[in-house]
């Protein structure tokens, strides 16, 4: 269950390509029923602001360590066959992908339900810095994330 942190480019569907190719060599083709998939990008506003650029920072052991965690524990609640998150660090463009969640699992539910913990669980509990460059080109630090699911 790879966690990819990339401070390039985050290409989701060449990485989903990729990790499905590697499912099918290691299981067989036809060995899970559902793909369930986010894909987050940045926004080119927030909080009534233009924004230009996101700089995301990370502190390696410890956001490496939180996402192993997440992963871990969505392994454990649902019935998955694997998973694949994969998030970017750096300088970022409104448009471009910041995070990907992935899971493959035999039952739709099961990937639909544990694809959506992995994303909600990543913006509460992996510790990433943003920074905002704003229209103005002033700078702020984001101090929350936008608000998720709750039920």
């Amino acid at each position: 269950m790879p966690i990819v942190i990339l401070d390039t480019a985050l290409h989701p569907k060449q990485l989903l390509d990729e990790h499905q190719q590697h499912l099918d060599t290691l299981h067989g083709q036809g060995s899970y029923g559902a793909l369930a998939t986010f894909v987050g990008t940045m926004r080119d506003s927030n909080e009534g602001d233009e924004v230009k650029a996101m700089r995301l920072e990370h502190y390696p052991e410890m956001t490496e360590k939180q996402l192993a965690n997440i992963v871990s524990t969505a392994a454990e609640r649902w019935p998955l066959i694997d998973s694949l998150v994969a998030h970017r660090v750096g300088l970022i463009l409104p448009g471009e992908p910041i995070v990907l969640t992935a899971v493959w699992s035999k039952h739709r539910a099961a990937a639909f339900d544990a694809c959506r913990y992995l994303m909600e669980a990543l913006k509460t509990d992996a510790t990433f810095w943003k920074k905002e460059t704003l229209a103005n080109d002033k700078e702020r630090w984001v101090e929350k994330n936008t608000p998720g699911y709750s039920s």
